[in-house]
């Protein structure tokens, strides 16, 4: 039986270009989408669309850091992120009326923003299923598309308002060609004080490279010019569990034995919390 378009993903379906041949625009068709050239994307059950094709990224989160991500997030730990991430979105601007959200992950950052905006729509990128799955319900006007970042976007140009990138890879490029002029585009990143208890206690967490604020400028700085950042910095108590979750959700997962996860004096009072997020205009 095929699958019924989700309605967030039709609310979002004018912003999308076949991968493919990267001009043509989706339509449904039998519970899939299709170009005009016949190019052919599935819908899958879950609710998201599968548009990325050929060798797949290796890089999303799996079932297990999915899993650790939804239940972190909803203690509320990084809820003062979301509120930041929320209120640079919408700037001045508060009738952004097209929101991408480019690592969406399982979509709690761009729900956040879209609560804030009733009038717009959302639409994120991930290359992880797991989290798509997510992605796909968390909001009614939130629609959730598999892509790779790296990859250019299947989207058109000039298409959206806000393009989110929080704890995630970047494609200046191609954030700059999507967004409109009036857009914002807004990057979130850890300083290296962020988790710095965890680090301590466990060495093969993966590291923050010393010189990523540097990179972020040389990267950004020719597409665009930076409005306001805020650094959002906060001590939050965990229990032995959500400093887990934590350490669970992010890559360090992988780098991480399971020995030292699960050893019973891993327990914390307090960790530090730390980002830079800031907003940017086109150039």
């Amino acid at each position: 039986m095929p699958v019924i378009l989700p309605p967030a993903l039709e609310l979002s379906l004018d912003l999308l270009r076949c991968p493919t041949c990267r001009t043509g625009r989706l339509h449904p068709d039998r519970g899939a989408l299709r170009c005009p050239s016949g190019h052919t994307f599935n819908i899958a059950r879950h609710g998201y669309a599968s548009l990325l094709t050929g060798t797949r990224a290796t890089s999303g989160d799996d079932a297990a850091m999915v899993q650790a991500r939804e239940r972190f997030l909803s203690t509320g730990a990084f809820a003062p992120i979301r509120e930041v991430v929320a209120r640079l979105a919408t700037g001045p601007n508060s009738n952004a009326a097209t929101v991408v959200d480019a690592g969406c992950g399982t979509g709690y950052y761009l729900s956040g923003v879209l609560d804030q905006l009733p009038a717009a729509r959302g639409l994120g990128l991930d290359t992880s299923v797991r989290a798509l799955r997510s992605a796909a319900r968390v909001h009614q006007r939130a629609a959730a598309v598999s892509w790779d970042v790296f990859r250019p976007l299947p989207l058109g140009d000039n298409m959206a308002d806000v393009v989110l990138n929080v704890f995630a890879p970047r494609n200046p490029a191609e954030f700059h060609r999507v967004l409109r002029p009036t857009g914002r585009l807004v990057v979130v990143r850890p300083t290296k004080r962020h988790l710095g208890e965890l680090h301590s206690r466990l060495p093969t967490m993966v590291t923050i490279d010393p010189a990523k604020e540097q990179r972020l400028h040389r990267a950004l700085g020719p597409l665009f010019r930076a409005v306001v950042t805020e650094h959002v910095e906060y001590a939050t108590s965990l229990s032995g569990h959500e400093a887990l979750d934590l350490v669970g959700m992010t890559p360090s997962a992988r780098h991480v034995s399971r020995a030292d996860l699960h050893n019973d004096g891993f327990l914390f009072d307090e960790v530090t919390v730390s980002v830079l997020a800031t907003a940017y205009q086109p150039r």
